[in-house]
């Protein structure tokens, strides 16, 4: 038990083992990385503080502990942590219904459970989550964060808008008239300038040059007395004064509400910040090693991912995790170590401290327009084109998950698409296993488990009143099901024995050991032998513990095909 919490096994820092082999020309590589990919955070950690329901101040806080704190302690070398899209939709959600206070303490209990996944070594085991469920809830939150931002994009200025994905778009249509021109060719001219910048300069983010050529112009307009009605971040939210002090979340307990009551009901969103937050940074991570040539340390880097989400809130900060593109951008410009990462938060500090009043210039629009150029490149739409392509299973689940996460929460989206491909695995391996019968004799060219003696080429001959039925994969609750269908034709044609060889048999579960158990019982009461063949040690060890070994008797019990024929010539003479 000791060694298997021992923080030498599971918290493993990057930057402690980079350090020790540190040099000047790394720290300036790093440091000319980690500085550009501030500037890139910057239009994003505003965009997401504001979409999610908060505001700049909380969106820029999040970037500059959460990145700090990921990178500082955090399992991969180049790994950027902070806020990410695909966090907006949950936290909304959270926040309709519970206040900023109830985000904050989900985002607390958030991470806690990673610090548990990573503590408990899950970091292998999350990365199993099914493809398609990957797919199709990041488009789905893809799609609802584009049509979150149609408001702004617009200029409409509605208020009061729908939470439901279909409602809203009934409103949206049905005040069309609001229109503002001005700011929706801000929208659309910051959209075409994202998208053609990387095409003249790579390294330039293009929504930076974005945001500041639209606030440079929207500033002009208005001072050459031009009335443009677009609104900007001063206008709907408080500027941002400075890095806020840490203080306790203040719980405001509905009347007859407890605070372990108002934690039951958080704990399914907490669950699901956790899980997105989890899946999000290791694929990032696991991204980044494709790269660099490097392995993270999974459970570290949800360590890290769960401190960061503990400290941030406490900041008023809001749910955080690894971000692919800030990674990307990150590797791409020279950073190789955690300083990269550091340095990346320092600069968002300094926005943060001296340039508050030149954020709140921004213009809505503008914002919006960055947030669908990462609404589209979220959406996935090639790997949902090659999905079409496999499978039709995979594609049902994709679908299904992208559906629900639209129509109704990530959290549902999740647990029914992770039931979906549960099921859907099940039902392959149960159709992949294949229960063969031999009658008269077995072909020892097709068979690897036969000792072959004398004229190898000779065919082993299955004694009269002798069935043999082979299972072929795991002895699970479904193979165990199909095979006890099968076997309900015990006694048949005056039959005494039944070979049954588990030699692929790889586990049994107690599914499995409950039906072997009926099926020796039934076996019993029409006089017939049960014998078993190429048992494993470990699948005999778990027959034994169950009391089945003595039950069928060890005599009967052999470890190859030769010797259960011998046995069942044996049995067949003597009755």
């Amino acid at each position: 038990m000791q060694n298997f919490f021992s923080f030498k096994d599971v918290f493993r820092p990057k930057l402690f083992s980079t350090l020790r082999s540190y040099d000047k020309q790394r720290l300036a590589q790093d440091t000319i990385a980690g500085m550009i990919v501030g500037i890139v955070a910057i239009p994003l950690a505003i965009a997401f503080g504001i979409s999610s329901g908060v505001g700049p101040t909380e969106g820029l806080v999040t970037a500059i502990i959460a990145g700090f704190l990921i990178s500082a302690f955090g399992g991969s070398k180049v790994q950027i942590g902070g806020p990410t899209g695909a966090f907006i939709v949950i936290i909304y959600g959270i926040i309709q219904q519970h206040g900023l206070a109830g985000l904050l303490i989900a985002t607390i209990m958030a991470g806690i459970l990673l610090i548990m996944m990573g503590l408990f070594k899950l970091g292998n085991i999350i990365k199993f989550v099914p493809y398609p469920v990957i797919v199709g809830f990041t488009a789905g939150i893809a799609v609802t964060i584009f049509s979150t931002q149609m408001n702004d994009l617009f200029g409409m200025q509605l208020e009061n808008i729908p939470a439901d994905f279909v409602q809203k778009w009934i409103y949206y249509f049905q005040n069309l008239g609001s229109v503002n021109w001005y700011a929706l060719a801000v929208g659309i001219v910051s959209i075409l300038i994202i998208v053609f910048s990387t095409k003249i300069h790579k390294k330039i983010p293009g929504s930076l040059v974005a945001i500041v050529l639209m606030t440079f112009i929207v500033w002009l307009l208005s001072k050459l007395g031009i009335q443009t009605g677009i609104t900007t971040i001063s206008d709907l939210y408080e500027l941002p004064q400075g890095m806020p002090a840490p203080k306790i979340p203040a719980l405001n307990l509905e009347e007859g509400q407890t605070f372990f009551g108002l934690v039951q009901e958080l704990f399914p969103a907490a669950f699901t910040i956790a899980m997105l937050g989890a899946i999000e940074s290791l694929l990032s991570a696991m991204v980044a090693d494709g790269v660099i040539g490097d392995k993270h340390n999974s459970n570290t880097e949800l360590i890290a991912q769960g401190v960061a989400n503990v400290v941030t809130p406490f900041f008023g900060g809001i749910p955080a995790t690894g971000a692919i593109a800030r990674t990307m951008t990150n590797i791409n410009n020279g950073g190789r170590t955690p300083v990269a990462g550091i340095v990346h938060a320092m600069m968002l500090l300094l926005v943060l401290l001296f340039f508050g009043p030149l954020v709140g210039m921004i213009p809505m629009a503008c914002l919006a327009g960055v947030l669908v150029v990462v609404s589209y490149n979220m959406s996935e739409w090639r790997s949902i084109v090659a999905l079409a392509k496999a499978p039709k299973s995979d594609f049902i689940v994709m679908a299904v998950t992208f559906v629900l996460t639209i129509i109704f929460d990530l959290t549902i989206a999740i647990e029914i698409g992770l039931l979906l491909a549960i099921i859907l695995f099940l039902k392959r391996t149960n159709e992949a296993t294949v229960i063969r019968a031999f009658t008269g004799e077995i072909d020892p060219a097709q068979q690897t488990d036969i000792r072959l003696n004398g004229n190898d080429l000779d065919k082993l001959h299955i004694p009269p009143y002798t069935e043999v039925y082979e299972i072929d994969g795991p002895y699970f609750f479904g193979i165990a099901n199909k095979f006890d269908d099968i076997s309900q034709r015990i006694g048949a044609d005056g039959q005494r024995v039944r070979i049954l060889r588990m030699r692929k048999v790889s586990f049994i579960d107690s599914t499995g050991i409950h039906n072997l158990e009926q099926l020796y019982q039934r076996s019993q009461r029409c006089g017939l032998t049960l014998v078993l063949s190429g048992v494993n040690e470990n699948v005999f060890n778990t027959l034994e513990k169950a009391g089945l070994v003595k039950l069928i008797g060890r005599e009967n019990i052999r470890n190859h095909i030769n010797g259960a024929l011998a046995r069942a010539e044996e049995i067949v003479k003597s009755k």
